[in-house]
């Protein structure tokens, strides 16, 4: 069958802002192709709100068939966290008859090349992007993320860093010319004359294992990473977000149909209830790549034991804010009210630990002791979350029950600065809504480290006084080290304790944001400027995105002939 995309529509369509990704990434300055707003997808047509909302209702108890190869059986139990059965099910696969069917088009899918392949890459994002409503709903609905984030992080800043892995993917592949002509001198004898050609080669098929609370935003870098670079990509969901990565892929089938591909070079994994099927995928001889956002201990387990593939993990980390001094007392308490609170502080980069001294810090309003800052800080929690209808649209829903037992457990750990309350949801009534508790440690006490030394993933602060400046960047060091961060963030006025922690976030691998009292936050980062990660402390072996993370998923191979 003839391609309906020709190479020549997609790169008129799809070159510019490939070209406009290239030059952000480059000069690290502020760019998106996607708009944030929701007005701006077409309001009254076939993009907007309306539309989206019914098609994303239109999905509810239904199969979604994808027309993929050796479906054996249907699965899929999706409960929204807002309490709505979702009834969808997918395609359960035979792996043994999928797998070979996903190779069978690699040839092809290599030998189109570096631009060739990310134009298709950018014609599945813009489809995204149209059906950017629908996709939020499908993330809400599974990550418990509150409308708006869900529409933004699940929506445009997803298809953002999309789109930059598809950019540092083909930086990386045409370093290396295709041709070269070379020629050594003999001195009187003919020159020694080769003609050789250089291709990108795709290692094979590479595994994404989705999480459940950000499933676009946290697949897509290693989604289209890996096809730009030539390999085929099956996509095992979280069992609790399978909706997102399903439509995803969906569109990535009939994209890659129209152009003229083989459509199962990406296809979708589901598993049935308990079934636990990214272990027995991790291991298997094809799986060449994977990319994987989770737990410390099945991270872990895929660096150890999924050795014959290239493994890339993000992880937990235990991320950490130092607290010394401010210039800006209230905009300090606000900013960190706000990043304690988005979305429950389910995100991998929300801050835990505050090290304050527990002489006190200095401020533009006079001194303030370790007990004025903490209670401050409550009080910013509660003013930010007081009305119940702004706090529904900040913290979202608690995403599953291990994340309510841990925020309902840290209560007992230490004293209670701030009290965890529950917030109705009048629209959703099933949600489990809850407001995060910031709890008081004391760093030198043995039985309080066992606490702030863990993540606690969730709705959960710990608030520890240290001695000193210099102890709490020691500690600091200590916890980057011994247990990663993905995140670091830092507030004060002396240029020394700047250098300090600087230094140390150098020496120790992580991202560091200083003090930030406007509408930037710790937990915040923009595509094409900055990266998610280091991939040098144990929270992560990768960055969002770098070279790194595209460059070793392809290899390049030389044929050398006589000229």
């Amino acid at each position: 069958m003839a391609a309906e995309l020709t190479a020549h529509q997609l790169i008129a369509q799809h070159r510019p802002t490939l070209d406009q990704t290239l030059e952000a990434i480059r000069t690290r300055a502020y760019w998106s192709p996607h708009p944030e707003h929701p007005k701006a997808y077409g309001e009254g047509g076939s993009l907007d709100a309306a539309a989206g909302k019914a098609a994303f209702d239109a999905l509810l108890g239904t199969r979604l068939d994808l027309g993929q190869p050796g479906t054996d059986d249907w699965a899929g139990d999706e409960v929204s966290p807002y309490g709505i059965e979702l009834g969808i099910t997918y395609p359960h696969a035979d792996i043994d008859a999928l797998l070979p069917a996903m190779r069978a088009g690699q040839k092809a899918w290599r030998d189109a090349g570096a631009e060739m392949r990310a134009m298709v890459c950018l014609e599945i994002l813009k489809r995204i992007s149209d059906r950017t409503h629908e996709f939020a709903h499908a993330v809400m609905h599974t990550s418990g993320q509150a409308f708006m984030m869900a529409f933004q992080a699940g929506g445009p800043h997803a298809q953002d860093r999309g789109l930059e892995a598809v950019a540092y993917a083909y930086v990386e592949q045409i370093r290396t010319p295709d041709t070269a002509e070379w020629t050594k001198p003999q001195g009187k004898r003919d020159p020694l004359a080769l003609t050789k050609t250089f291709k990108p080669v795709p290692r094979g098929i590479a595994l994404l294992i989705g999480c459940n609370t950000f499933p676009t935003w946290n697949g897509y870098p290693g989604l289209f990473a890996s096809l730009a670079t030539g390999n085929a990509v099956l996509v095992k969901p979280h069992p609790r977000a399978v909706l997102p990565l399903a439509l995803t892929v969906q569109v990535a089938r009939r994209v890659l149909a129209e152009a003229g591909f083989d459509p199962n070079l990406v296809a979708l994994a589901t598993e049935r209830p308990g079934e636990g099927i990214a272990k027995t995928l991790a291991v298997r001889p094809e799986i060449r790549i994977i990319d994987y956002t989770g737990s410390t201990a099945f991270g872990d387990w895929l660096e150890a034991n999924a050795r014959q593939a290239q493994v890339y993990t993000e992880k937990a980390g235990v991320n950490t804010v130092l607290v010394e001094s401010t210039d800006d007392y209230k905009g300090m308490l606000s900013n960190l009210a706000f990043s304690l609170s988005l979305y429950s502080g389910q995100m991998c980069t929300t801050p835990q630990n505050l090290l304050i001294p527990r002489d006190g810090i200095t401020t533009d309003e006079g001194p303030k002791s370790y007990d004025e800052v903490v209670a401050d800080l409550a009080r910013s929690v509660d003013g930010l979350l007081g009305d119940d209808a702004r706090a529904n649209a900040l913290l979202g829903a608690i995403v599953n029950p291990d994340v309510k037992a841990r925020l309902e457990a840290a209560a007992g750990l230490g004293e209670v600065a701030l009290a965890s309350r529950e917030i109705v949801n009048p629209e959703f009534p099933g949600a489990v809504v809850r407001t995060p508790v910031i709890v008081k440690l004391d760093g030198a006490k043995p039985d309080a480290e066992a606490a702030y030394m863990s993540e606690c993933f969730g709705p959960v602060a710990f608030a520890v006084a240290v001695d000193s400046a210099a102890d709490a960047v020691d500690l600091l060091r200590r916890t980057i080290r011994d247990k990663g961060a993905m995140t670091v963030g830092a507030y004060t006025t002396s240029e020394e304790v700047e250098q300090a922690v600087e230094e140390t976030c150098l020496e120790e691998c992580a991202q560091l944001s200083l003090n930030l009292t406007g509408g930037v936050y710790v937990n915040q980062t923009a595509a094409f400027s900055d990266f998610h990660g280091s991939g040098g402390n144990p929270a992560a072996n990768a960055a969002l995105c770098d070279g790194a993370f595209v460059a070793n998923r392809f290899r390049v191979v030389e044929v050398r002939r006589e000229a």
